[in-house]
């Protein structure tokens, strides 16, 4: 079975294919296109199977991690969306909640009131009403006034309509019946309820979810149509499968329904692809470090296990959401940042990327501001000649011209300015995951540090020696570890129903109903997609607190019958988080279970990690491509050494070789300072010692 994953980046598309039956694994990297990003991914689709005499018909899946979404949030410019809501809620969204994002500022920004997804003018309300905890039904929906509502929609040129009723996570009927109104009266309209989206309480973080989903729903389900229908007439015969935000993946079709779902997909394709490369050396702890043109993500893997974000941090662009989502933090750190100078005369690196178009000067595209990749190759980091396996040559001039003008303008030299503009965005980095791991009581002294991306093997090394990481891992194919996460994961979805129940008033046969009915949704589901009983598995778990907190923790249930016992097991499993969570429990203070939850997976082929070839010849002798100067900073002063140029595939295995290096391969440069040792080993991944660790 051939199975291609492509992932599309702020500069590059990476796509990998992978062949079952032979182990045989091909990658291949093109430029984005932003104006449209499926150009860049059909263009790399064919260009993989003509350059390698591979029959377009015998692709069997094409796992895709988009940006469609995620792009469309950030920049703001998704479709003029509308709202239908009960009487009296129309101004949910906008209220928000009494946590303001920044406690103490008075200047600070709300997204949600200084860029809505709804503006006011477009959201109506209607007679009805739902009332907890049964669902009694204290007002019928007021079907004419959905109509009206509907019809006046369409007048005001609205493409997209959310449907949010009070209490529709108890009862989501009334919102049913308002969508197949909406779907009457204005058919071509993208409709999304909250009950579909996001059942569960928190009226305004599941109305802002669902707003979200339709204010990217017509972008992305015409993204994806185009992109199935192009992967049709190009000959490829491949199921077209996305990746989501819960390091899942699900059919087209889902997603053209659901494209909430679908943010941060390609972070998390990283995560899991990091997680895989561990797994390959036998490494569970594990800090996933993705740098790529624009950004840096960081993601967390502790015994096997990824973290997954909690309704408390959930977030994109500064909106809430309420969507399963592996956590990860990204920052505005990448090939691509631009060095600036602000109004104090700080000097400054990113969040602003050159992007690929100019991209950086190096790039000879004629980009005209100084960036981090400029900044390597004036320190001797990056090969000029030999860019993505020597398909792409940098323009060092350029990259000197832009250096030193910025030098000149703070007051450097050249190479300290160069320099300079690494070690801040290296402490920006480790800043990063500092509060994905410190902040969060882990030591990551505890953890290997995967880096991948087109960057983060550039940078790997320097921030684990700012971090006190001992040991860096390099995987395979650095430059497109996402794309080889979207190889390693299932189908899956989740289901979630919304309990409140506290302990020693538990209903037991409610939740075993519950529990039963979203597995039979999901098996269902999954049945349709063609998956067999023998292929899917199913994971309990609940969100619980204290009685009276504001938020939840998530505990696994065990596999099993409902019944006292078990949950005496569950809420043992909740105290014990929640002292490692926050320094204290409670256990003699009732816990309650806020949300029941399903999550199904339905097994796909995968990757295997390759067998290295032995017989290649691996000598340094073999590997060394030349030797040039390159520039680190040691003991506090900025010195030049002579440094060794390897190709990876012929490093010797199992070999300690001292730095400084730099070791060449197309997707990506790996940069071994000189108080760095590092080996190849037969898993194929890279390790770097870092100097002075342990």
């Amino acid at each position: 079975m051939k199975l291609i994953g492509v992932d599309v980046g702020g500069t590059f598309t990476d796509l990998v294919l992978t062949d079952t039956s032979t182990n045989q694994t091909i990658i291949h990297k093109v430029p984005t296109t932003p104006h449209d990003p499926s150009e860049g991914v059909m263009t790399g689709l064919i260009e993989l199977c003509e350059r390698n005499e591979i029959d377009r018909a015998s692709i069997d899946h094409v796992l895709h991690g988009t940006t469609i979404a995620t792009n469309a949030v950030l920049e703001h410019n998704g479709s003029v969306t509308g709202m239908i809501t009960t009487k009296g809620y129309r101004d949910i969204i906008h209220i928000g909640r009494h946590q303001r994002p920044e406690h103490y500022s008075i200047m600070q920004e709300i997204p949600w009131q200084d860029r809505p997804l709804i503006k006011r003018r477009h959201r109506k309300t209607v007679t009805e009403r739902i009332a907890p905890p049964k669902g009694e039904v204290l007002e019928a929906l007021n079907e004419e006034e959905v109509r009206e509502a509907a019809r006046a929609l369409k007048a005001e040129g609205v493409e997209s309509i959310a449907v949010c009723f009070l209490f529709s996570y108890i009862d989501p009927s009334h919102e049913e019946r308002a969508r197949a109104i909406v779907q009457e009266e204005y058919p071509e309209a993208f409709v999304t309820t909250s009950s579909d989206i996001s059942p569960q309480f928190r009226e305004f973080e599941r109305f802002t979810t669902a707003a979200m989903n339709a204010f990217v729903g017509p972008k992305v389900r015409n993204y994806v149509k185009n992109l199935e229908e192009s992967i049709s007439a190009s000959g490829l015969k491949a199921d077209l499968h996305i990746m989501g935000s819960n390091g899942g993946v699900a059919t087209a079709s889902v997603v053209a329904e659901r494209p909430v779902f679908t943010l941060l997909s390609g972070p998390a394709a990283g995560v899991l692809g990091g997680a895989w490369c561990g797994e390959l050396s036998e490494r569970k702890r594990l800090i996933t470090f993705d740098v790529g043109g624009t950004s840096a993500d960081i993601g967390i893997v502790t015994d096997g296990r990824f973290g997954e974000a909690t309704a408390r941090d959930t977030s994109i662009a500064g909106f809430p959401l309420m969507v399963p989502m592996i956590d990860i933090h990204t920052i505005g750190a990448g090939g691509g940042s631009i060095a600036w100078q602000d109004v104090g005369g700080t000097f400054r690196v990113g969040p602003r990327s050159a992007g690929s178009q100019p991209g950086p000067a190096a790039y000879g595209r004629g980009g005209t501001l100084p960036t981090v990749t400029d900044a390597n190759v004036v320190l001797g980091r990056l090969s000029k000649d030999n860019f993505l396996g020597g398909e792409m040559s940098l323009d060092g001039p350029a990259a000197e011209a832009v250096i030193s003008e910025f030098a000149n303008q703070i007051g450097l030299k050249p190479h300290e300015c160069a320099e300079g503009i690494l070690t801040i965005i290296n402490a920006s980095m480790a800043n990063a995951v500092r509060s994905r791991t410190v902040q969060k009581g882990i030591d990551p002294r505890e953890y290997a540090l995967v880096a991948f991306g087109g960057a983060g093997p550039l940078h790997g090394a320097e921030v684990a020696a700012e971090l006190d990481i001992a040991e860096v891992i390099i995987p395979p194919y650095p430059g497109i570890t996402s794309a080889v996460g979207l190889l390693t994961t299932d189908h899956k979805y989740d289901a979630i129903k919304t309990e409140f129940q506290v302990q020693g008033d538990i209903d037991m046969e409610r939740l075993n109903r519950d529990f039963d009915a979203m597995q039979a949704n999901l098996r269902k589901q999954f049945k349709a997609e063609g998956l067999s009983e023998d292929e899917m598995k199913f994971e309990r778990a609940g969100d619980f607190r204290y009685a009276g907190q504001g938020y939840e923790l998530r505990i696994d249930f065990p596999h099993g019958k409902v019944d006292e016992a078990l949950m005496t097991q569950v809420f043992e499993r909740f105290h014990d988080l929640h002292l490692g969570e926050y320094g204290q429990n409670y256990p003699d203070s009732p816990v309650e279970l806020v949300n029941a939850r399903v999550t199904g997976v339905g097994q796909m082929p995968k990757i295997q990690a390759e067998v290295v070839d032995e017989s290649t010849d691996r000598s340094l002798e073999a590997a060394l491509v030349r030797r040039d100067s390159s520039m680190f900073r040691v003991d506090g002063s900025l010195q030049t050494f002579e440094t060794p140029y390897f190709r990876r595939d012929n490093l010797p295995l199992n070999e300690d070789i001292p730095g400084p290096a730099i070791v060449l391969q197309k997707d990506t440069t790996t940069v071994v300072p000189p108080t760095c040792t590092f080996r190849a080993d037969l898993s194929g991944n890279l390790f770097i010692k870092v100097g002075g660790k342990k």
